[in-house]
Protein backbone atom coordinates (compact mmCIF):
# COMPACT_ATOMS: atom_id res chain seq x y z
CA UNK A 1 0.00 0.00 0.00
CA UNK A 2 1.42 3.35 -1.12
CA UNK A 3 1.17 6.10 0.84
CA UNK A 4 1.99 10.31 0.82
CA UNK A 5 1.76 12.61 3.18
CA UNK A 6 2.55 16.24 3.75
CA UNK A 7 3.16 18.50 7.18
CA UNK A 8 3.60 21.73 6.88
CA UNK A 9 7.23 21.63 4.44
CA UNK A 10 7.61 17.62 4.98
CA UNK A 11 6.30 15.24 2.30
CA UNK A 12 6.38 11.50 3.68
CA UNK A 13 5.93 9.23 0.74
CA UNK A 14 6.58 5.52 0.33
CA UNK A 15 4.82 1.93 1.38
CA UNK A 16 3.44 -0.42 3.82
CA UNK A 17 4.23 -4.37 2.66
CA UNK A 18 3.69 -7.29 4.93
CA UNK A 19 6.16 -9.25 6.12
CA UNK A 20 5.54 -12.47 8.01
CA UNK A 21 4.00 -12.83 11.66
CA UNK A 22 2.20 -9.87 11.61
CA UNK A 23 5.02 -7.74 10.47
CA UNK A 24 4.45 -4.29 7.62
CA UNK A 25 7.30 -3.07 6.30
CA UNK A 26 7.31 0.61 6.54
CA UNK A 27 9.68 2.07 3.94
CA UNK A 28 9.80 5.65 3.02
CA UNK A 29 11.66 9.04 2.27
CA UNK A 30 11.03 11.72 4.53
CA UNK A 31 12.05 15.44 2.10
CA UNK A 32 11.31 18.54 2.91
CA UNK A 33 12.39 21.39 5.51
CA UNK A 34 12.57 21.62 8.96
CA UNK A 35 12.64 24.38 11.27
CA UNK A 36 15.30 23.43 14.09
CA UNK A 37 17.72 25.67 16.40
CA UNK A 38 21.29 25.10 16.00
CA UNK A 39 22.79 23.25 19.10
CA UNK A 40 26.16 25.86 19.22
CA UNK A 41 24.38 29.38 18.87
CA UNK A 42 21.03 28.82 19.17
CA UNK A 43 19.95 30.47 16.20
CA UNK A 44 16.45 29.17 14.29
CA UNK A 45 17.56 27.26 11.10
CA UNK A 46 15.81 25.49 7.92
CA UNK A 47 17.43 22.10 7.58
CA UNK A 48 16.75 20.15 4.41
CA UNK A 49 15.89 17.00 4.98
CA UNK A 50 16.12 14.13 2.48
CA UNK A 51 15.82 10.96 4.92
CA UNK A 52 15.20 7.50 4.22
CA UNK A 53 13.25 5.40 6.38
CA UNK A 54 12.83 1.78 7.38
CA UNK A 55 11.14 0.07 9.69
CA UNK A 56 8.49 -2.72 10.87
CA UNK A 57 5.22 -2.26 12.51
CA UNK A 58 3.72 -5.15 14.49
CA UNK A 59 0.12 -5.60 15.59
CA UNK A 60 0.91 -5.99 19.90
CA UNK A 61 4.02 -6.94 21.33
CA UNK A 62 6.25 -7.54 19.37
CA UNK A 63 8.48 -10.99 20.65
CA UNK A 64 11.38 -12.41 18.73
CA UNK A 65 12.86 -15.50 19.17
CA UNK A 66 15.17 -15.94 16.00
CA UNK A 67 14.66 -12.80 14.36
CA UNK A 68 17.25 -10.06 15.14
CA UNK A 69 14.64 -7.03 13.94
CA UNK A 70 16.01 -3.57 15.69
CA UNK A 71 13.30 -1.60 14.54
CA UNK A 72 9.58 -2.39 15.37
CA UNK A 73 7.22 -0.17 16.07
CA UNK A 74 4.68 -1.82 18.12
CA UNK A 75 0.59 -0.99 17.33
CA UNK A 76 -0.68 -1.75 20.38
CA UNK A 77 -4.59 -0.92 18.64
CA UNK A 78 -3.82 -2.73 15.47
CA UNK A 79 -4.00 0.64 13.72
CA UNK A 80 -0.68 2.35 12.11
CA UNK A 81 -1.57 6.11 13.02
CA UNK A 82 0.74 7.22 9.95
CA UNK A 83 0.50 10.89 11.31
CA UNK A 84 1.69 9.52 13.99
CA UNK A 85 5.08 8.12 13.11
CA UNK A 86 5.26 11.28 11.39
CA UNK A 87 5.62 13.41 14.13
CA UNK A 88 7.57 11.29 15.64
CA UNK A 89 10.21 10.89 12.98
CA UNK A 90 10.25 15.12 12.84
CA UNK A 91 10.91 15.30 16.91
CA UNK A 92 13.48 12.67 16.26
CA UNK A 93 15.41 15.03 13.92
CA UNK A 94 14.37 18.42 16.11
CA UNK A 95 15.71 16.81 19.06
CA UNK A 96 19.47 15.10 16.93
CA UNK A 97 22.73 17.63 17.43
CA UNK A 98 21.59 20.25 14.57
CA UNK A 99 24.48 22.96 13.41
CA UNK A 100 23.58 26.23 11.21
CA UNK A 101 26.04 26.62 8.33
CA UNK A 102 27.95 29.40 10.23
CA UNK A 103 28.72 27.15 13.09
CA UNK A 104 29.83 24.47 10.62
CA UNK A 105 32.91 26.83 9.22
Amino acid sequence: MDFDMKSDEIIFKGYLQYHANKLILLKANLSGKIDVDCDICADNFDLDLNEEIEFYLHSGIYKSENESLLEVIECLDDTANLQEILNSEIELIKSDYNTCENCRT
